[in-house]
């Protein structure tokens, strides 16, 4: 009888098995656990933009301890410049600094007691995952350089005198063995660099020759999120003691909250924002004297809180939901700081602001109103909902679901996998059909359209209970009363990319700007991008995007290759799409941009056939017929 070899045969598992990373290593092997995705730059938290905003970090920390009032960043292609005029790097650990972990200043909290960043990493990181790095560190007359190429020390110079002010400068360009194909997209820096200057009012920002700065704090941001003629009344502005609020109501529906912690936009919100949003109701209950529903207190709230904490504990390295309980390590609870600070602060504004009290109290009362007279149209709707998801097969559901509550032992894995859960709106039964196949069951959904969507703008949330398939689709997310039931942590809408593809993906757009539109404003919703050329011949099949990679790839191939004009999802085969669908999948993150105002987005794009629009659709036409007939010539 042939003997069976056991598991410890076939792998000898000695000494020579145990393998010690250092730091650099460790970091360009598991990138992941310290910038969370790679990504190309196509998606505003891909790591290219964590790489920024970790040596921004550092500039802001020194800015918040009273040192250095202008930053400097400049990108020119892939090469990033970050100069700040803080007191500068101590020159005899400008090296350990940004190459040995667990060192830096921020350990000690006296130096740096309500910093961004605690643990040591950030431009360690930046280091390690830049192809070049170069750091010079300023102190009193004299600075001190160093070179790394991903994170390995190349050139240490000694102290030189110099006459430039005091101040910290890191240059590196990022690794793209590691994020391939990436190019920064300015809107996304741009975005970033305003939160900065909100949350640090007189903070000057100058990125490629563009001042960016805020004099107002919190209230800036919320005027760059609004539109005066969509408001109900003025924006409340209060400040405290390491805490800023502002609050409004729009006239549209949903909660739109930005959190920040010591200057951190905790997109994920935390500990924090929910405090606010308890803290809300309640003070707003005991104003009035009266017990509203929560829904309808926080239905089109506008809203943003930034709070200072010392030592705070965030659920991910890129520290976008805060885990903390308390303000302080033997402080008060984050519910009772914020609790206490909106009793007092909210209800002195609104004593004193008559005229603001009786608007807000309006618009709860609108939302009341609203609420009853759906209440028929929406038990009806359930009940068909729930019939027919019991007789339909419109949602291919996974297994992951981002509400779902995590296991005490495996939790960080189930946490990973709800961050991974996606959907995919998809319309007909080809396309639907080929995404099932090729999904993750564990973490991929997949909701199937029957037909186009009705272009719902300028209507009421009475049509998503009376349209069957808006019913279907805000049941299949669970988002009919909020976010907090979201399901899937990606809404992808996944579409032909033809005229029809195109107009359906606008309609469904329009839908969640209309009735969800912080399901955007979180940046949930991405487009699918999927090939539109396949080229081939025997040895090698590449997949374009665009007539210019296509062009490109026939010339590689130097030849006479296969070429396939993808005209719709379904003419992808199912294990094709398993490449496009994958972890790296190519999506535009559909994204408002600051001052953005949805209403005005709608009308032009959705609303009555306008002359703007008109003028518009001309004027772009006659670039493309120009453009054509050059290429043609």
């Amino acid at each position: 009888m042939a003997k069976v070899k056991t598991d410890l045969e076939v792998f000898n598992y000695d000494e020579d098995s145990i393998k010690s990373l250092d730091w650099r290593e460790h970091i360009r092997l598991r990138p992941g656990m310290y910038i969370g995705k790679l990504g190309d730059g196509s998606a505003p938290d891909d790591g290219i933009y964590v790489l920024v905003k970790e040596v921004l970090d550092n500039c802001i920390d020194e800015y918040m301890m009273g040192y250095g009032k202008t930053i400097e960043l400049t990108i020119k292609d892939r090469t990033v410049v970050v100069r700040d005029y803080g007191r500068g790097i101590p020159l005899g650990k400008v090296v350990d600094a940004v190459s040995k972990m667990n060192t830096g200043a921020k350990y000690d909290s006296k130096v740096f007691q309500k910093s961004v960043g605690l643990n040591g990493v950030g431009t360690k990181a930046v280091n390690a995952l830049s192809y070049y790095f170069k750091v010079v560190s300023v102190r009193e007359g004299k600075e001190k350089t160093a070179e790394f190429e991903k994170g390995i020390l190349k050139t240490n110079h000694k102290e030189a005198k110099t006459t430039d002010a005091n101040g910290t400068m890191v240059t590196f360009i990022p690794d793209d063995t590691i994020f391939k194909n990436f190019k920064y997209q300015y809107e996304f820096l741009e975005n970033l660099l305003w939160n900065y200057c909100f949350l640090n009012a007189g903070l000057r920002i100058i990125f490629n020759g563009k001042t960016y700065l805020s004099r107002n704090g919190l209230l800036d941001l919320l005027q760059r999120k609004t539109n005066e003629d969509e408001i109900r009344y003025p924006i409340i502005h209060l400040k405290g003691d390491d805490i800023e609020v502002t609050i409004t109501h729009s006239n549209g529906y949903g909660e739109e909250i930005y959190s920040f912690v010591n200057g951190q936009h905790t997109t994920q919100g935390g500990t924090h924002q929910q405090a606010f949003r308890e803290a809300f109701v309640k003070t707003i209950r005991d104003f009035y004297k009266k017990d509203y529903e929560v829904s309808d207190i926080r239905t089109a709230i506008v809203a943003a809180i930034a709070v200072r904490v010392v030592e705070p504990v965030f659920e991910s390295q890129t520290k976008t939901k805060l885990g903390s309980q308390n303000v302080d390590v033997d402080g008060p609870s984050m519910r009772q700081f914020v609790g206490d600070f909106l009793a007092r602060e909210l209800d002195n504004y609104l004593h004193k602001n008559p005229s603001v009290a009786d608007a807000l109290k309006k618009r709860i009362e609108q939302s009341e109103r609203e609420r009853k007279d759906l209440a028929g149209i929406k038990k009806l709707a359930n009940e068909r909902a729930k019939k027919a998801n019991l007789h339909n097969k419109k949602l291919r559901d996974c297994r992951y679901h981002l509400n779902d509550d995590p296991p005490a032992k495996g939790r960080d894995e189930f946490v990973a996998k709800q961050n991974e859960t996606t959907i995919f709106i998809t319309e007909g039964d080809s396309a639907s059909g080929s995404i099932t196949k090729a999904r993750n069951v564990e973490t991929q959904a997949v909701f199937s359209l029957r037909g186009k969507p009705l272009n719902c703008f300028g209507l009421t949330k009475k049509i998503v209970y009376e349209n069957e398939e808006f019913n279907l689709l805000q049941h299949a997310l669970n988002i009919e009363d909020g976010l907090d039931g979201l399901r899937y942590n990606n809404v992808v809408i996944a579409t032909d990319a033809d005229v029809d593809g195109m107009h359906i993906r606008l309609l469904i757009m329009t839908f969640f700007l209309q009735f969800f539109p912080d399901l955007v404003k979180q940046e949930k919703v991405y487009v699918l991008e999927t090939p539109l050329f396949r080229v081939r011949d025997k040895k090698e099949t590449i997949y374009c995007y665009s007539e210019t990679e296509k062009k490109a790839a026939i010339k590689k191939l130097n030849g006479k290759p296969e070429v396939t004009r993808f005209k719709g999802l379904g003419e992808i085969s199912p294990d094709e799409f398993a490449q496009f669908i994958g972890a790296d999948m190519r999506k535009q993150l559909m994204l408002l941009e600051q001052g953005d105002h949805i209403h005005q987005l709608l009308e032009y794009y959705m609303g009555k056939n306008t002359q703007e629009r008109q003028e518009f659709i001309i004027d772009n036409l006659v670039v493309e017929v120009d453009l054509v007939e050059e290429e043609a010539g």
